[in-house]
Formats: structure tokens, C-alpha cells, sequence
């Protein structure tokens, strides 16, 4: 399986050559960016996102994704801004959620990348179906406005009531887009109920993953092992989906841990099970 490795563990850092030069030396063959502007500013095309293409120009590790923002301003919200929620009700912050994901895809043009990892509302939020006919809209018009730039949307299952597997399912089969897929956070499946469960829900959709581990008391992104899932169950049922997903590491950074120290660990323990 394809290794891949999100920029998460360095969130609070800015995004640099060098922190992309440690993921691959712990073997990373592929990277998922974290859109979030104090970490990777992709909207300053001309210093940022040119820094970054530039590396990717010059290495054989690829761009496979990138994260949606989840906020607009550099402090991810610390400051008091609103969250980017495509699935507003309010029709103003709902054009402002899509046109800040669409900052996000047209990175795209200078560095090519097969899929944006997106949200649909945010953590905890309750189900509604004006929202939901909202988020509808706005992933219509995301997908229309990535696909001349070879991206394809994948829809994150996360701990709330629009993004359940039965409410993706239901949320793609009604909306009759095929081409959006789902990106299976192993992590989130864990905490929301059973691992297995979602994943015969969702398995026809998945084209990519985020692996990470808790002890399914609260999304703490450790990982494989540290914290309660069945790590070879899941490895069997990643193996059997339909297109063989990547393994994606998306690990909460530690200050004390250098992540260069146990990503080749992981990969390697996950793919003996």
C-alpha cells in the first residue's frame, strides 16, 4: 500500500522544505498538506506555494492531497474566527467557506494533487437539513470548480451528525455525484461507534485514509498502538476495499517526539499485521 504521511504533526510550524524533507526520510512516498494558513499560506501563490512547488518539482514524492482549510484567518480560529463551514446556513458564510476551499484547490495549478479532503460541518454539529441542502450546493460547485484541475473530492467522515457513514452515503447517492469520493479516518470511525461498521458502509467510496489511534475517548490523533483500535482487523479491512487506499498518517505532533523517529515504525508494523 502507498505510504503516505499528513503535514499535521508539524501544524504549528510554518510548512517548509526541510519538514518535508524529514517525512520522506521516514519514508513517506506520498504527502497530504494541511490548508491551514499559519501552517501552509496557500494563498500567497507568489512566496508560499512556490516554495513549496518547488520541492515537489525537485523530489519524486508526490502531492497527493490536500486538507481543506478549516479556518480563514492564521491564528486557526484562536482569534475568534468563525470555522470555514461549507454546511452554513447563513448564504453569505457559505459563499465565503466555499470561495476560502477554493483558494485551497487552485494550489493545484502550481503544485498538482489528486484530492482535497473535505469537511462537512463542523465538530459535534447537529444534523439539519437546510445545512445539509447548503453543503450540497457548495460541494457541487467545489467539484465543478476542481475537476479542470485534475481534483476530485473526498468527504471525511468526523465526529458529528452530517458525517456519519450512513449521512456520506446518503449525502453522495442522492446528490448523484459520482465522482466524490470519502477519505476514511480510521480515528474518527473509532470514536463515532465501530470501526468495521463504518467501514462496509462507506468501503465503495474510500479512496484514501487518515490513520490514527485513540482510546476512543476524544480525537487525541496518537499513534497505531498507542491507543484502543485493532490495528490488523482494520489492515484486512483496508486490504479488501475496492481500490486500495493509501496509509495516511494523520499524527498529532509532538514537541518531544521527532515524527522522522516512528513514521517508518508505523508503516512497517501496520503493513506486518
Amino acid at each position: 500500500m502507498l505510504r503516505g504521511v499528513s503535514t499535521y504533526p508539524f501544524i504549528k510550524e510554518r510548512l517548509h522544505p526541510g519538514l518535508l524533507d524529514q517525512l520522506v526520510r521516514g519514508g513517506a512516498q506520498a504527502i497530504e498538506i494541511h490548508a491551514a494558513r499559519h501552517h501552509f499560506d496557500y494563498a500567497n501563490r507568489k512566496q508560499h506555494v512556490r516554495e513549496i512547488g518547488d520541492w515537489f518539482r525537485d523530489s519524486t514524492t508526490q502531492l497527493f492531497s490536500v486538507h481543506a482549510p478549516q479556518y480563514a484567518d492564521y491564528e486557526s480560529g484562536r482569534g475568534g474566527g468563525p470555522p470555514v463551514n461549507i454546511a452554513s446556513s447563513d448564504r453569505a458564510q457559505g459563499i465565503q467557506a466555499m470561495d476560502e476551499v477554493k483558494r485551497a484547490i487552485e494550489v493545484a495549478e502550481q503544485i498538482p494533487f489528486r484530492f482535497l479532503i473535505q469537511h462537512i460541518g463542523v465538530s459535534g454539529e447537529e444534523f439539519d437539513e437546510k445545512k445539509n441542502d447548503a453543503a450540497m450546493t457548495c460541494i457541487e460547485h467545489l467539484r465543478a470548480f476542481a475537476k479542470p484541475l485534475g481534483v476530485s473530492i473526498l468527504l471525511e467522515n468526523v465526529p458529528n451528525e452530517f458525517s456519519t457513514p450512513e449521512k456520506l452515503v446518503e449525502f453522495i447517492r442522492s446528490s448523484h455525484m459520482d465522482d466524490v469520493g470519502v477519505c476514511f479516518d480510521v480515528g474518527h470511525a473509532h470514536i463515532m461507534g465501530d470501526v468495521t461498521q463504518a467501514f462496509e458502509t462507506l468501503k465503495d467510496y474510500i479512496c484514501s485514509t487518515h490513520i490514527h489511534d485513540n482510546a476512543k475517548d476524544r480525537d487525541s490523533h496518537l499513534w497505531p498502538g498507542e491507543g484502543s483500535i485493532n490495528w490488523k482487523e482494520v489492515m484486512e479491512l483496508l486490504r479488501s476495499a475496492p481500490q486500495t487506499p493509501p496509509l495516511l498518517l494523520e499524527i498529532e505532533g509532538d514537541e518531544k517526539v521527532s515524527p522522522l523517529d516512528k513514521i517508518r515504525q508505523a508503516f512497517d508494523k501496520l503493513e506486518a499485521m
